[in-house]
């Protein structure tokens, strides 16, 4: 009878490549009940108050991870309030985005988002132009009340909701935003991306960008949009005026979810070489 010492020894994980041992991030409470609830809000498209609902339950169960990525931010000079607001803001574009026949668990989908975000805000730091005192005293009302629109709704608001919200005339809402976006002047030359990436910002420009869905003056690409073959451009005014995912987009024109993709890649492409001309 063998009377060695069989104990197996614990297993050291593999160093991650570049150095980096650090632990993989944790899954949070409840990944298996958001999985359930993200399929739900998936199979309740015509039902808003099924959908709202189920927004709602998402949000509460990703709320704590949320705050524990706004914390990672604390210390460089911004209330943690605001911090968390931009978070939620990320996470409410998240679950609007977010498409489960991707294949990928939803926390790896919001976590980019979260932090996109709060990079973003950060990012955002000097005006680049000058602007009227008082449009740089609303900027941050304006944005609190987007944050908290988005949140409470499960979308961004429109021009006419934000101007209800902050008691403005339209007129006025849109300078305001117009304003917002002198906020910061980016070089083409900056890094873009993690820290060992070596990309530029203008080495994304081409690639389907996120924040097209937030234009709010649409008048200036009408004439651009106008010139589209019509297969087109119902493609993108589903995806950026109508909010809709690229399954739903694919359902409802009868193309396969690949095709949509491709086509908003080239669409885009296409519209941005116009109105930078």
């Amino acid at each position: 009878m063998n009377t060695r010492n069989t104990a197996v020894r614990p297993r050291i994980p593999a160093q991650r490549r570049g150095g980096d041992n650090r632990p993989p991030a944790r899954q949070p409470a409840g990944t298996g009940q958001a999985e359930k609830l993200l399929a739900a809000l998936a199979a309740n498209r015509k039902n808003e108050e099924a959908r709202e609902r189920i927004r709602g339950e998402l949000v509460e169960l990703y709320t704590p991870l949320v705050r524990r990525e706004a914390r990672r931010y604390r210390n460089r000079g911004e209330p943690m309030d605001d911090l968390y607001q931009v978070g939620m803001l990320g996470l409410m574009k998240a679950i609007r985005g977010f498409d489960p026949s991707y294949g990928k668990p939803f926390v790896a989908y919001l976590l980019p988002m979260v932090t996109g975000e709060l990079k973003r805000h950060f990012r955002d730091t000097t005006w680049a132009v000058r602007v009227p005192r008082v449009h740089q005293e609303k900027r941050g009302e304006l944005n609190r009340v987007i944050a908290e629109f988005t949140q409470r709704h499960g979308r961004t608001p429109t021009t006419k909701e934000l101007a209800k919200a902050m008691d403005m005339e339209v007129e006025a809402m849109i300078e305001l935003i117009d304003a917002s976006s002198a906020y910061s002047a980016l070089s083409l030359d900056m890094p873009f991306g993690e820290a060992d990436d070596e990309s530029a910002l203008g080495d994304t420009l081409g690639g389907v960008d996120g924040d097209l869905e937030n234009v709010v003056d649409r008048e200036s690409l009408k004439d651009a949009l106008d010139r589209l073959p019509e297969r087109e451009r119902r493609v993108v005014l589903l995806r950026f005026f109508g909010n809709k995912t690229q399954s739903e987009i694919a359902a409802a024109v009868g193309l396969s979810q690949m095709h949509v993709s491709r086509l908003l890649s080239q669409t885009l492409r296409q519209l941005r070489r116009e109105l930078l001309v």
